[in-house]
């Protein structure tokens, strides 16, 4: 924590700096974000980066704070990112997500922000579903009753996130307000077809244990029917012990669990660990913290699809 808040005081007095030389590099930039034309939006991370551009089309300049392939929880923030949020029109982010973006976000008018969180509907704990099993003691007292902000695993939280984005869109860009509620509905409705696809094709597996590498799918098994067992936290920096290492080894066995699931961004280490104890195979489940070359697909869509076909088979679905 005390490194994140050096790194963003360093960049604060280093901000209106940077901004000068943007300004004079683009003389189309303003406070009010418009740059060659188009209004400015910067988002944290791709899956809010993602809905926004499928809702602002062509209207406005989305851009994105965390890169492809990066671990999006250990974003730091320097001193061109914080000038890029100073400077643009809006800022979209979910709160509790991306700690150095929290940061940061607080050197902006709150004017021209957007925390996505309360649409989302943030109410699940991953101790409420999975009991933080395989995580080591201080690890589970940090994240013990800790929010998932996974929620774009939930198609229809992320649905309540497009929504909002295009509210705010429309009051910062009225002329293009129809455009932006007919894109929104557009990418509703894909959402709701995904939902309605994960909802038919789970509905009958034999297995109701789901267990990840980090635990978080919390909205996913809610929604799904599905018991999470995450063999770290919510944070994928969460080490487990050996004792919670055996534990959920001992689960699988218990209920006759045939996959662990480990992820894109994430070592595998301790889910392979988990598959060789125990007999299990290891699979990749993506919680599309982002997109990359090892992504099973190149946008959002694709990779839970690709999720589906996974779980329909690790899940034992019929």
């Amino acid at each position: 924590m005390n490194r994140r808040l050096a790194t963003v005081a360093a960049a604060t007095a280093l901000t209106l700096t940077a901004a000068a030389c943007s300004s004079s590099e683009a003389p189309g930039g303003s406070a009010s974000g418009a740059a060659g034309g188009k209004t400015s939006v910067v988002t944290s991370f791709y899956p809010i980066q993602f809905a926004t551009e499928q809702i602002a089309g062509d209207a406005i300049d989305v851009t994105v704070l965390t890169k492809p392939g990066a671990e999006p929880h250990d974003l730091e923030i320097g001193a061109q990112d914080l000038a890029r949020l100073t400077d643009s029109a809006l800022v979209i982010y979910s709160k509790g997500f991306q700690p150095a973006v929290d940061d940061a976000v607080e050197q902006v008018d709150g004017k021209h922000v957007l925390d996505v969180s309360g649409a989302a509907k943030l109410t699940l704990t991953a101790a409420e579903e999975q009991g933080h099993a395989g995580e080591s003691e201080a690890a589970h007292e940090e994240h013990a009753g800790g929010t998932d902000p996974h929620f774009w695993l939930d198609p229809e939280r992320y649905a309540s996130v497009a929504d909002a984005i295009a509210a705010r869109l429309a009051e910062l860009d009225p002329e293009q307000a129809a455009t932006y509620q007919r894109n929104a509905a557009a990418f509703v409705d894909k959402l709701t077809a995904l939902d309605e696809e994960f909802t038919s094709t789970l509905k009958s597996c034999s297995i109701k244990e789901l267990v990840t590498s980090h635990a978080a799918f919390t909205y996913l098994a809610d929604r799904y029917g599905f018991e999470q067992h995450g063999i770290a936290g919510v944070s994928p920096e969460a080490e487990p012990s050996a004792a919670g290492l055996a534990e959920i080894t001992a689960l699988v066995k218990q209920h006759g669990v045939t996959t662990i699931y480990q992820e894109t961004l994430v070592e595998p280490h301790f889910a392979e660990t988990v598959a060789g104890s125990s007999g299990a195979k290891v699979a990749t489940l993506d919680p599309l913290e982002g997109i990359t070359d090892a992504s099973a697909g190149s946008d959002y869509f694709e990779v839970m699809r690709s999720n589906l076909d996974v779980l329909k088979e690790g899940q034992g679905c019929s």
